[in-house]
């Protein structure tokens, strides 16, 4: 039962927060340093998704090893990222070397 609750509470806040935002519309106005301030969430919310996920796969603590295959496609990921800039091409490597790495490495 409190599942139930836990998720239709935040789905109640959810359906406020952008119903709010749709209702009011462009008749108020956000300062500047607040709108600025808001453009980092989604880098936040992402790092804060991915990083755990890459350094501790497993919950149990960080994994810095060669054995983990999150950090290594992270890795290359990153090295292709900062090499092209290019985001399909981060994504399809990051995506080939960790299906590489548990296929080939890991098997």
């Amino acid at each position: 039962m409190n599942y139930v609750v836990a998720i239709l509470g935040m789905a109640g806040v959810t359906f406020a927060v952008k119903a709010g935002i749709f209702v009011l519309g462009d008749r108020v106005r956000f300062p500047e340093w607040l709108r600025e301030a808001l453009s980092f969430v989604p880098v936040t919310v992402l790092t804060a998704i991915i990083v755990p996920m890459t350094l501790a796969p497993h919950g149990d603590g960080l994994e810095l090893t060669w054995r983990n295959p999150q950090l290594v496609a992270a890795l290359v990921a990153i090295a292709v990222c900062a090499a092209t800039r290019h985001q399909l091409l981060t994504i399809g490597a990051g995506l080939a070397v960790i299906f590489a790495w548990q296929l080939g490495v890991l098997a």
